[in-house]
């Protein structure tokens, strides 16, 4: 009986076998190198007050603004104030040269004080019937206009003295010793530092949300690190239906003159507050593709999670669902974590 020599298949599988049972096992590998820690900083979830603000900027404006203006015609012989004085109403301010209206006075009082006397002699002369009714009425009218005439001249010798209307900073002078002045020139400038606003626009969605007296907190440009308290004074009952928006007035009072009319304010009305609510530093938010995450560091790990907000205050934000009080959650470097990354918390 003849042998058939093998089949090339045969010879082939002979061979793979041999090489696979003499070498390493095939699916055995060097160690996969475990990736480093990356180094974050994390905050507790705390506590605390969540407050809701309207904010909006404006420029300062004084409740008070008065132009004083002479009210007579005269030489300017004395200043009684200066620029940068506080004044109160009715303080004299300046002294115009009163010798023609005294003595204005003086002939406008001895007229009357002649015609007083005869008024009262043919008053008696008429109870009388000494004289005639119409003689009678006659003194009468001539006493009682030169009565008006006598007042006349004392309020026009009253005026050379020019009063401030209201208390206030004097915040401009236009006059000078010897000036001439002539009736409704401006003489002073006054402005009322206490209390000064600020008026703001408002878009009629937030209309509901505004009381007056409501707390708010202004700050400026000019004056970085301070803040200054005021409150919601007057809320206009008109929405401008070309804007939308309605008038919001802010009163701020400030014993130390520190801010003036004019100054760039920023300013946040604060309409509501959530107490005992969780909250977190608002460089721990990541939002992508309207997502909301943070990341949660456990165990070394950090695990990204969906959270919800609420009412943003300042450098924090509320957290109303996703997160629980404690939970430890990454301020940076969130762009370099992806979920469950191996982190390594700083002190």
């Amino acid at each position: 009986m003849s042998i058939r020599p093998p089949s090339l298949l045969l010879i082939v599988a002979l061979l793979a076998g041999t090489v696979g049972g003499c070498g390493s096992p095939a699916q055995s590998s060097p160690d996969e190198e475990v990736p480093a820690a990356l180094p974050v900083e994390v905050a507790l979830v705390e506590r605390g007050t969540a407050v809701a603000t309207l904010s909006g900027t404006t420029a300062l404006e004084a409740e008070d603004e008065a132009t004083v203006v002479a009210r007579t015609e005269g030489v300017v012989e004395q200043i009684l104030a200066e620029e940068g004085q506080y004044v109160r109403a009715r303080q004299p301010l300046v002294q115009l040269d009163d010798e023609r209206p005294a003595l204005e006075v003086r002939r406008a009082e001895a007229t009357l004080r002649d015609l007083q006397s005869q008024f009262e002699r043919t008053e008696i002369m008429h109870e009388k019937q000494l004289v005639s009714r119409q003689t009678f009425d006659r003194a009468r009218a001539d006493y009682e206009n030169q009565q008006v005439a006598t007042d006349l001249a004392r309020l026009e010798l009253a005026h050379t003295t020019i009063r401030a209307p209201i208390s206030g900073w004097i915040s401009g002078r236009h006059v000078k010793d010897g000036n001439m002045v002539r009736v409704h020139n401006p003489v002073f400038d006054i402005t009322n530092l206490d209390p000064l606003r600020a008026e703001l626009h408002v878009p009629e969605r937030d209309l509901a949300k505004l009381e007056v007296g409501q707390p708010a907190a202004l700050t400026f440009d000019a004056l970085p690190g301070q803040t200054f308290e005021g409150r919601v004074a007057l809320i206009s009952p008109v929405v401008d239906a070309e804007t939308g928006t309605f008038r919001v007035t802010v009163e701020v009072r400030d014993p130390s003159r520190t801010i003036k009319p004019g100054l760039f304010a920023r300013v946040q009305i604060q309409y509501d507050q959530n107490e005992d609510a969780l909250l977190i530093p608002k460089s721990a938010i990541v939002e992508e593709d309207d997502r909301v995450t943070v990341y949660v560091v456990a165990d070394s790990f950090a695990h990204r999670r969906s959270v919800t907000t609420g009412y943003s205050n300042g450098d924090r934000v509320e957290i109303t669902s996703g997160l629980a009080e404690g939970d430890r959650v990454v301020l940076s470097g969130q762009t370099a974590l992806q979920d469950s990354a191996r982190v390594d918390v700083l002190p």
